[in-house]
């Protein structure tokens, strides 16, 4: 599930805290060289690159963007809060409790893809209402990622061996996604894809990668799903991250002869059979996450593996739901009824 600064003169050694300090412990972050501290900066989102966006489509009232402010990032991540932590099993540090948002040293280093309802309305007390954050995806393109610590991927996965083994390549890591439960509709889904795929095009991204989550922390009990994934939907050797060691929970629990092909799909969470059918295959074993309470896997999709229907249905210039004078939604927006809490 797993979706987004000045720096200080001269470079700091660099100091991990929290959750990337265990990561680091781990080995699954590595560092790069004159990186900055690991820390929030001043300017929490970057400005989409020139050219592109913010806005970039739209279907009805949904608006799809990027976050181009400190306040969107924070809007991101109090739906983020909801989601993961007030609607799930994940458990909150003192500091996302007090400040009811999911907040990681990531934040200030990706791409926030946003998805506003323009028909409903934020009311929060003081606050003036604003349109309804219902969906989030966070972006982080490689060359972030070289000027920051890493992927966040590599707290759970070798990074290393499939990067060297496709030299070149522009990769995307897709994460902390999540969408607001009313929300959870073929529409919401489609935009949030048509935002991804226009960043891919307008960034020549030639692969996305990152984490997806089944709920649960007992592997045998997912033992079908994951079964699936590792028989019928492992990924090819070049892009086969596998799990860091010591982390690595073996998906291949039941034989492939034991599967039912058409129950193990049931069982699979929407987004990664969405991941599925736009042609993602999975890395090398799981890895529980129980801060979250899910059973983390591997998901990386070449954008040459792309199903062929899906870039004809969104596009090859990412017209199909492509915004056209559209305004900001923190201004002019229409004065819809209040949506849903």
């Amino acid at each position: 599930m797993l979706p987004f600064l000045s720096r200080g003169s001269p470079p700091e050694p660099v100091t991990l805290p929290g959750r990337l300090l265990g990561r680091a412990a781990e080995g699954g972050i590595q560092l790069r060289d004159g990186a900055p501290p690991a820390r929030l900066f001043p300017r929490l989102a970057p400005r989409p690159a020139l050219g592109l966006g913010p806005v970039l489509g739209r279907i009805g009232s949904l608006e799809v963007r990027l976050a181009t402010a400190p306040r969107e990032v924070k809007r991101a991540q109090r739906l983020r809060y909801r989601v993961f932590y007030e609607e799930m099993a994940a458990v909150p540090s003192i500091a996302a409790l007090r400040k009811r948002r999911d907040v990681d040293e990531y934040d200030a280093v990706c791409d926030h893809l946003l998805v506003i309802d323009h028909a409903a309305r934020e009311v929060r007390p003081f606050r003036k209402p604003r349109p309804l954050v219902v969906g989030t995806y966070r972006l982080l393109r490689q060359d972030q990622a070289d000027r920051a610590f890493g992927f966040y991927s590599a707290g759970e996965y070798e990074l290393g061996p499939i990067l060297d083994a496709n030299p070149g390549r522009r990769v995307l890591e897709l994460g902390r996604s999540c969408v607001l439960k009313p929300y959870r509709t073929k529409r919401t889904v489609e935009l949030l894809w048509h935002g991804i795929w226009t960043y891919v095009l307008h960034h020549r991204v030639d692969a996305m990668l990152g984490c997806a989550s089944l709920e649960g922390t007992d592997p045998d009990r997912l033992a079908l799903p994951l079964s699936f994934l590792h028989h019928f939907a492992r990924a090819p050797e070049a892009w086969r991250a596998r799990a860091l060691p010591g982390r690595h929970v073996p998906m291949d629990r039941l034989s492939r002869e034991a599967i039912d092909p058409k129950a193990a799909l049931h069982a699979l969470p929407p987004l990664i059979k969405g991941y599925l059918r736009v042609g993602a295959t999975f890395g090398d074993g799981a890895v529980v996450d129980r801060q979250f309470g899910t059973t983390d896997v591997f998901v990386v999709l070449p954008v040459e593996a792309i199903a062929p229907r899906y870039v004809g249905h969104f596009g090859a210039g990412a017209d199909r739901h492509a915004a056209r004078g559209a305004v900001s939604p923190e201004c002019h927006a229409p004065a819809p009824p209040a949506g849903p809490p």
